[in-house]
């Protein structure tokens, strides 16, 4: 038998999570059974979608069940094997969620090849974030060479990816991100052609004179009142995939103020927008093959490059979330379990 370090899902939060909607138990494994591998996690993903699965309100996936180990991508260790696929020390990618140990069928877990980076970045940069920017960006935002291509959360694991890959198809990248070290980040390091601070009480001026011929593709991870900023410079045609809004997922009522959906629609009408909402999985059969080789080259020479949040120790996982959600993070962030 193996304990497995844990946190469920203690109660459903109303409003911002608290340490108080997670619990921390010890649980004793089973010996894996043919065709199963019992995995030691190394690393655990921390991502904002995972703010929705901790309500009962629908959306595109069932909820984490009250009692349940939270869900979340990682990449662990093949502790033993009862498949012929898999061995003793392979590295995976699996889905066991907020735990030091777990027993998964080998058929549920992809090995990882040993591509000279950290094995996190099968959780950042060339895993689900980094698809989440490719996919979203290319087959929805179709950025064309000299086009303005803004991204909200500039610094975090999706924007910075998006404004790179903008930038290699041709087009200019404006980033906008929370406070001077995050933008000089984005500007001087990621190489966009600008950068805007939402906190700067003259953002929208700041958008404005960063965004001189409108804006042509907005990649909207943010919501709140950098979309209010963002929707009145959108071109005509322009496009807008819609991949977060992280502004709102501790909602707990409509906003308040005047209904802005009236304009909104005459906008939508009048200027010819495409607005998309997607969930990467659903470009996985068509364009994930296309994205491993092509990211994994960009990462190797140079051109699109990364950052990592790296926190040490499961326990601290509930207090990384939680800070996540409110910006404070920088970059990818990661629990090294």
């Amino acid at each position: 038998m193996t304990d497995s370090q844990q946190i469920l899902l203690a109660s459903r939060p109303s409003g911002e999570p608290t340490q108080q909607d997670f619990r921390f138990e010890s649980t004793a494994l089973p010996e894996p059974q043919e065709g199963e591998v019992l995995l030691g996690v190394k690393y655990l993903s921390l991502d904002p979608y995972m703010r929705g699965r901790m309500s009962a309100a629908k959306s595109y996936a069932a909820p984490v069940e009250v009692g349940d180990v939270m869900e979340g991508g990682t990449v662990a260790e093949v502790l033993s094997s009862k498949s012929d696929s898999l061995s003793e020390g392979d590295l995976v990618l699996s889905y066991s969620g907020w735990q030091s140990h777990a027993v998964e069928k080998a058929s549920a877990v992809r090995k990882l090849d040993d591509n000279g980076l950290s094995p996190s970045t099968a959780l950042g940069v060339l895993g689900m974030p980094g698809f989440t920017a490719y996919a979203g960006l290319l087959e929805l935002g179709k950025p064309k060479p000299g086009e303005t291509v803004v991204v909200a959360a500039a610094s975090g694991p999706v924007g910075s990816a998006v404004g790179q890959i903008a930038r290699l198809k041709g087009a200019r990248a404006v980033g906008i991100a929370g406070g001077p070290e995050k933008c000089r980040y984005v500007k001087e390091e990621l190489g966009f052609d600008e950068v805007v601070d939402h906190r700067d009480p003259d953002f929208e001026a700041n958008l404005a004179a960063a965004t001189p011929d409108g804006i042509d593709v907005y990649f909207e991870n943010v919501g709140g009142h950098v979309w209010d900023a963002v929707f009145p410079r959108l071109n005509t045609f322009a496009r807008v995939p819609v991949c977060g809004r992280i502004a709102h997922y501790n909602d707990t009522s409509a906003p308040e103020g005047p209904d802005k959906l009236p304009r909104f629609f005459s906008d939508v009408l009048s200027k010819s927008l495409t607005i998309r909402g997607f969930i990467q999985t659903e470009f996985v059969p068509t364009m994930f093959a296309d994205f491993r080789r092509d990211m994994s080259a960009w990462v190797r020479s140079g051109e699109v490059k990364y950052r990592e949040d790296v926190v040490k120790g499961l326990d601290n996982a509930p207090d990384a979330f939680i800070g996540m959600l409110k910006g404070k993070n920088f970059g990818k962030l990661v629990i090294e379990v």
